[in-house]
């Protein structure tokens, strides 16, 4: 499965707003500049998440963006299919099921195609905006002043 760049961006700009999560609303300029996201592409993003109820805005000079919902209950799933569409680059359940049985002579390897798919939606459906904020905390608390270090 591959994440696209505006998946990526909104995953980022989400995970910015849940560690500030509480402190009001975040500047689209900062969220853009600290996260290294293009401003306008942002925007778009944001607007988007904005619809699906994702994010709440505020206008005007103290204007920004903050989450609608507690991080803990944004699945990365739901901020993917939003953005990018199914998970499954490799086709949805429905049309493995149909090769499965135009093909049988090869439904193994699509039933593995299916048990992977069905892996990787699990483990986005399951994984929050807050299991990502935390795995950061650990990766830069590990990494030090530094940054990440070659092994």
């Amino acid at each position: 499965m591959k994440v696209s760049k505006k998946g990526e961006y909104g995953v980022r700009a989400l995970c910015h707003l849940a560690e500030r999560h509480g402190e009001g609303v975040v500047q689209i300029r900062e969220i853009a500049r600290l996260e290294a996201i293009p401003w306008k592409f942002l925007e778009g993003i944001l607007l988007q998440m904005k619809a699906a109820g994702m994010v709440r805005s505020r206008r005007g000079i103290e204007g920004g963006y903050a989450l609608a919902r507690p991080p803990e209950e944004i699945a990365l799933a739901e901020v993917i299919r939003l953005l990018d569409g199914p998970l499954a680059p490799m086709g949805s359940a429905a049309e493995l099921r149909e090769l499965m049985h135009r093909s049988p002579r090869h439904a193994g390897f699509y039933e593995i195609l299916m048990d992977v798919r069905n892996a990787a939606a699990e483990i986005l459906d399951r994984t929050t905006l807050m299991d990502v904020v935390e795995r950061n905390e650990r990766f830069r608390r590990r990494a030090g002043p530094r940054g990440p270090q070659e092994v």
